[in-house]
């Protein structure tokens, strides 16, 4: 790219080439960040949870109605609910045939532990907790789930953003180029390249989503029937459009991400190339032009740091937009409920709601904590991300512009 940022002339590097460049990038970043994906999705979809307080023995309702037959063999690895609104759990001895009046306080305080160690055990507090918990809890296999739809996503999303961003940017006969001030071109390019890709991947951003925001105790070949099965009974309740279900709020993160993201890589990679080719000129306007002889070291290490730190600072601020569409594309609909008439379905849910009201709801149930929940993981998933995906954008472009002057020179 020039000192502008619009990119050097092209004759020499083909779509085809850019979009290999574009292929090579998705599929480092999607091997290398997926985890921290996964555990963004379960810290952004796991209900609101304060301290769980240890109950005492002499809090827990009457068991005299209870079956004689009721408990778990393992504390914390099954929970039995009476009717699904006890707090109580039962923790049995090596059978199930446990009578009631067996049951003794050391029983309900055992019972008591295990209920409160199994929720904290399916509870993230963090990112480092979260990749801990998962990966020993569930094998560590299960930080990659949702690769394959991650790969069959990023890869055509990339290649639409990234050659369409250079198109908008470097082509003559870019509205972009031909309308737009070259201060504002970055914002205005990439958020065009961005609703072009987010467009065409939604549905299967959805699909990654849910596999991700799966509970734990199924295997990857379960969770992925069950997902594709809960998003049939979607479409068949409420037609193909559910499909893009969060794509409003995908465009409110996505689009200024993609405009924060633009603007702020192409300024920090050229304030990078000023200080190492003409330090004097870091505070002034300069006309420095990307360099013929700059070799692939210095493109790496250029386009690596201004996209990690543009990344990072996007991310930063668009984390409540993420928020929004993680928790509307995981809900799960009463399939039956679905099906009926708008009238007859009762009160919206909260994630049913316009993006503004969603929001709103979130800041008024959970506070700005609420917005920002798996702000670290984001950042820690999108900043490498960012970074990977450019510098191996730049480099592979870099590559294929030797390749095709060695065999124009050969000619």
């Amino acid at each position: 790219m020039d000192r502008l940022g619009r990119a050097e002339p092209e004759l020499d590097i083909s779509p085809g080439q850019k979009m290999l460049s574009a292929v090579s990038g998705s599929l480092l970043t999607s091997l290398l960040v997926t985890p921290l994906d996964v555990v963004r999705v379960r810290l952004q979809s796991q209900p609101n949870t304060s301290s769980l307080p240890r109950p005492s023995s002499s809090s827990f309702p009457s068991f005299t109605n209870l079956p004689p037959n009721l408990g778990v063999t393992a504390c914390c690895r099954e929970v039995f609910w009476v009717n699904n609104t006890s707090p109580v759990c039962l923790a049995a001895g090596p059978t199930l045939t446990t009578s009631v009046d067996s049951i003794t306080p050391s029983t309900t305080t055992a019972a008591a532990d295990c209920a409160v160690d199994e929720t904290r055990r399916k509870t993230y507090t963090s990112t480092l907790d979260g990749l801990r918990k998962i990966a020993r809890n569930e094998g560590l296999t299960s930080l990659w789930r949702g690769l394959s739809p991650t790969l069959v996503m990023a890869i055509p999303a990339n290649v639409i953003y990234f050659t369409g961003y250079d198109i908008l940017r470097s082509h003559k006969r870019s509205p972009v180029n031909r309308y737009v001030n070259d201060g504002y071109a970055p914002l205005v390019a990439g958020s065009v390249a961005r609703i072009s890709a987010a467009a065409v991947i939604s549905p299967i951003e959805m699909f990654r989503t849910r596999m991700q925001a799966a509970p734990a105790g199924s295997s990857g070949v379960g969770v992925f029937k069950e997902t594709l099965l809960g998003l049939r009974n979607l479409v068949q309740a409420q037609g193909y459009t559910s499909l893009w279900r969060g794509l409003t709020l995908t465009m409110w993160r996505d689009v200024p991400f993609s405009g924060i993201y633009w603007w702020g890589y192409e300024a920090g990679r050229n304030r990078l190339r000023d200080l190492r080719y003409n330090p004097t000129a870091i505070n002034q306007d300069s006309s420095l032009t990307s360099r013929p002889d700059e070799n692939h070291t210095a493109t790496f290490v250029d386009s690596f740091l201004a996209g990690a730190t543009s990344g990072a600072i996007a991310a930063i601020i668009t984390t409540p937009f993420d928020v929004g569409k993680t928790r509307q594309q995981v809900l799960t609909d009463d399939h039956q409920k679905a099906s009926r008439p708008r009238a007859e379905r009762g009160p919206l849910k909260p994630e049913e709601r316009s993006m503004p009201r969603f929001l709103y709801h979130i800041w008024k149930e959970e506070g700005s904590a609420g917005l920002f929940r798996g702000w670290a993981a984001r950042c820690l998933k999108v900043a490498p991300a960012c970074a990977i995906m450019i510098s191996s954008y730049e480099i592979g472009k870099k590559m294929a512009r030797s390749m095709n002057e060695r065999k124009a020179s050969e000619r």
